[in-house]
């Protein structure tokens, strides 16, 4: 058997859960870095039930097959970093970290093996700590994407190219109707 062959087979028993808890935090300014007042972060709690084999293909696959490309398969830096010309999405599928969103006074979430979390561009994200941690990145239309540091001076050009970053047309997960389309668009339209 070749291995696309094994993969669908290891791939049946995994699952994704239609209904996961979806926590949002709306990130506003935080001295160097500029965040998105405009669109929630989103972490969807174990929202992958994972294959014990391949896991981070399963999840690449999932990405890709909703236009969410340019994937890579590593850590998450442990300094505080941010994208200002695209929005991230990040699938754990190994191990568990705290998070720190926002810049040094952010808020913290823990992701575990099977979460997701959808990082809005501007905002700032670093791992503070965790035990064998690995996600798989992608972005929206396979975009290629920045890395800022919030140095001095950087914030108004990062604020402009945040602001022309367009809302993707689909959800990393569950398409054109998923509930991330649907958490942006309520927010997007209500200020307009």
């Amino acid at each position: 058997m070749g291995l696309v062959g094994q993969l669908e087979i290891d791939f049946m028993e995994a699952d994704i859960n239609t209904k996961p808890e979806i926590i949002q935090h709306l990130l506003n300014e935080d001295d160097h870095y500029p965040n998105n007042p405009s669109l929630p972060l989103l972490i969807y709690k174990n929202v992958f039930r994972l294959p014990k084999k391949s896991p981070a293909a399963y999840i690449e696959n999932i990405f890709e097959k909703n236009d969410w490309k340019n994937t890579w398969r590593d850590d998450i830096f442990t300094y505080h970093h941010y994208h200002s010309n695209s929005h991230e999405v990040l699938g754990a599928f190994t191990g568990h970290c705290i998070v720190q969103f926002g810049g040094d006074h952010g808020i913290t979430e823990e992701l575990r093996s099977g979460d997701l979390v959808i990082i809005p561009a501007g905002v700032a994200h670093k791992k503070i700590a965790g035990e064998q941690f690995k996600c798989v990145g992608a972005y929206p239309g396979g975009a290629d994407y920045n890395t800022r540091f919030g140095a001095a001076g950087e914030a108004e050009a990062a604020k402009s190219e945040i602001a022309q970053v367009a809302l993707p047309t689909t959800d990393p997960v569950f398409g054109k109707d998923g509930p991330m389309r649907m958490y942006w668009r309520r927010l997007v339209d209500s200020f307009n």
